[in-house]
């Protein structure tokens, strides 16, 4: 007997998948989740390989190819790339290679450059997303009236896989970075990496109130809900959600930094296959 495809009011309730390089896509997820409470939601922490920064694209893409797979065997009906090194690095990729909705991540350079008041912004993000052609584009585009300064943040993701939030270590490489960008007269500071909201009161503690901070997971929670709605995909579902979450992290604490971060109870199913 042939096998009847899905409605998409059958897809509809299907989970979205979110992935990232390892925890710091959280801070996204709690933007979807908040946004679209009746969404089931399946988060991947490819831990074990963070960072990505450091990274080739081509490695960069077999990875987010490997997990996009795996999501994909759990039924997803879209997926967030919540990385901004692997959306510049793989999406395009991704896109040729699946044919569900793709949403990823990208420094905000744009509303950064529409906030600041003196034409100064800083970006903190990963050595990957700085070199990215991607990046190199949105300056090009957004960039040019505005002047850019950015800090490769090296070793900051590490402390927050940790859960390292509020320790010395993580305030010094925040201190250390921020700094310049202050001493260039930044007034307004993208965070390009899905890991740096986790320690966005750090940062206003050596930046100071006065110097806007852009996040993009809210962003990227409404372009998910619009491509949804233009799909026809969004939950009819009056039920809560389930948030699921896995990690190859080989770390004996993954689930209590997952839960550290969530905000809320939640633990951290192992996969170990990749």
């Amino acid at each position: 007997m042939a096998i009847q495809p899905l409605s998409s009011q059958s897809i509809s309730q299907q989970a979205i998948g979110v992935m990232d390089s390892g925890v710091g896509g959280i801070s996204v997820l709690k933007h979807i989740h908040a946004l679209l409470p009746h969404e089931d939601l399946v988060y991947i922490a490819d831990s074990k390989h963070a960072p990505y920064g450091n990274k080739t694209a081509d490695e960069i893409t077999a990875r987010c190819f490997e997990i996009a797979d795996f999501l994909i065997t759990k039924d997803v009906k879209a997926l967030v790339v919540a990385c901004n090194t692997a959306t510049a690095a793989a999406i395009d990729a991704m896109r040729k290679r699946y044919t569900l909705p793709i949403i990823g991540m990208e420094p905000a350079v744009k509303p950064a450059a529409e906030a600041s008041r003196n034409g100064v912004i800083g970006v903190l993000a990963t050595v990957g997303t700085l070199k990215s052609a991607q990046f190199a584009a949105l300056l090009e585009s957004y960039g040019r009236n505005v002047k850019v300064v950015t800090e490769a943040c090296v070793g900051l993701v590490e402390c927050i896989e940790r859960g390292e939030l509020d320790t010395p270590e993580t305030k010094s490489l925040i201190r250390q970075y921020c700094l310049p960008l202050l001493d260039e007269g930044a007034d307004t500071i993208v965070l390009g990496c899905t890991h740096y909201p986790f320690v966005k009161d750090a940062i206003l503690e050596v930046v100071g109130e006065s110097v806007t901070l852009i996040d993009t997971g809210a962003a990227v929670a409404n372009q998910l809900k619009r491509q949804l709605e233009e799909k026809g995909l969004l939950s009819t579902s009056m039920q809560k959600a389930e948030v699921n979450f896995w990690t190859n992290s080989p770390a004996a604490n993954a689930s209590l930094v997952v839960e550290l971060l969530w905000g809320m109870h939640a633990h951290a199913a192992l996969f170990d296959s990749f």
